[in-house]
């Protein structure tokens, strides 16, 4: 039923559009995914000023009437994130984050713990925009981000037989780790990465271990091949 609706969301992605509008693609705390048009945001009077860029999380009152694409009528900020717009590195980590958001949720499907770790994930770039060097951190997200898709790796024992030793290869198809005897499609797993991976879904964000060269690759591929062929999305490549 048309009318106006009250959320928080963090901007995914925002279009030009027309002379004057702007097509913005949310990640909002109760409704998910959401697409909206923000009608004269281009003005240079426009009372929303550059709050519906990329990585704001903001405050916002939506019409939605009967079209795909809700309005937007008011918009406060909550955190602007100046520090990580001013970081190349930072900005590249955030777009990556933003994108995975869109490749994994659908629109109207809220997902509380997806929204509550990009925020996270957000903020922590802005407090320490050189964070962003650090692979362990992006990977963490990204790890934690398919926990909460619901596409997590399996990380314990051969998703294939379930042996809990001699875990020496990952297989996307079989979505984890795999012993020497099941391994068949999968890639060679050495056991500082399967530690990264292990401690990085167990401690909090800010804590995600470090991720040296091999180990981030391949916890970046098992997790890339995971959502490839569960989620049936391919993701930017991390490390």
């Amino acid at each position: 039923m048309p009318g106006s609706i009250k959320t928080q969301a963090v901007v995914l992605r925002s279009i030009r559009y027309g002379e004057a509008d702007r097509i913005v693609h949310l990640y909002s705390a109760t409704r998910g995914r959401i697409g909206a048009i923000a009608k004269g945001s281009r003005r240079p009077k426009s009372r929303f000023g550059g709050r519906l860029e990329p990585f704001f999380r903001l405050n916002l009152v939506l019409y939605e009437g009967r079209g795909e694409l809700l309005t937007v009528t008011g918009a406060s900020t909550v955190a602007g994130h100046a520090r990580l717009r001013a970081d190349g590195g930072a900005l590249m980590a955030a777009g990556r984050a933003c994108d995975s958001m869109l490749r994994l949720f659908d629109d109207g499907e809220p997902n509380q713990p997806a929204y509550n770790l990009l925020c996270n994930y957000l903020s922590l770039l802005d407090a320490d925009p050189a964070a962003a060097s650090e692979p362990g951190a992006a990977l963490a997200f990204r790890l934690k981000l398919a926990l909460a898709a619901g596409f997590s790796p399996e990380l314990g024992s051969c998703t294939r037989c379930g042996e809990a030793e001699h875990l020496s290869a990952f297989s996307g198809s079989a979505g984890g780790v795999v012993c020497s005897a099941c391994e068949g499609d999968g890639f060679p797993m050495t056991e500082q990465a399967h530690r990264f991976m292990v401690e990085a879904l167990a401690r909090p964000l800010a804590e995600a271990p470090e991720a040296p060269g091999r180990v981030a690759a391949l916890s970046d591929r098992a997790v890339t091949e995971t959502l490839e062929h569960h989620a049936h999305v391919h993701l930017r490549a991390v490390a």
